[in-house]
């Protein structure tokens, strides 16, 4: 196995819990299924979402400043395919489930009751295929303990952009 397929591999067995990152810019409005994300600070609280440069949220996001991270529980109806398999590039997914608007115009799926809205602090592109962006929360709201939605769980959905529509990172484009 390669090294990639090897880490792939390692870092798949963690399970992560699923999350949809929703934004708005000017009139338009974004948001996709994610599971590269985590807190990183405590004092003050910190949060890091990593997005797809091929997703159209990640377009959108470049040029807003609030984000909101909503947290999927085993349950979460269709909202992780609508989120996971739809581009937003041709469809407004928020025709398609229930939201209202939340700080700086951010979407907010009313449907899930484990999210914040975060003003965005900072955004690193090292080159890869995704962005991280470091998020500062303004606003939580949850209902107390839950079962997160796992990557296992919705392994089985076909994303709304293929792998192959990534931007390939700096050091493979040079290799070849």
């Amino acid at each position: 196995m390669s090294l990639e397929q090897d880490f792939a591999g390692l870092v798949a067995a963690l399970d992560p819990a699923m999350a949809i990152v929703t934004t708005a810019s000017g009139d338009e409005r974004a948001g996709c299924l994610i599971g590269f994300h985590a807190q990183c600070s405590i004092s003050p609280p910190r949060y890091v979402v990593w997005l797809s440069k091929a997703n159209y949220t990640f377009r959108v996001g470049m040029h807003a400043q609030h984000f909101a991270v909503h947290f999927l529980e085993e349950d979460s109806g269709d909202l992780p395919r609508l989120f996971g398999t739809t581009s937003g590039d041709r469809t407004d997914k928020f025709d398609r489930c229930a939201w209202e608007p939340g700080p700086g115009g951010v979407p907010l799926l009313t449907g899930v009751p484990h999210r914040f809205v975060a003003e965005r602090v900072a955004l690193l592109d090292e080159g890869s295929d995704h962005v991280c962006l470091v998020l500062a929360p303004i606003d939580v709201v949850t209902t107390g303990s839950f079962r997160p939605l796992r990557l296992s769980q919705v392994r089985h959905l076909e994303p709304g952009h293929e792998a192959e529509e990534r931007p390939q990172p700096e050091n493979e484009r040079a290799a070849g």
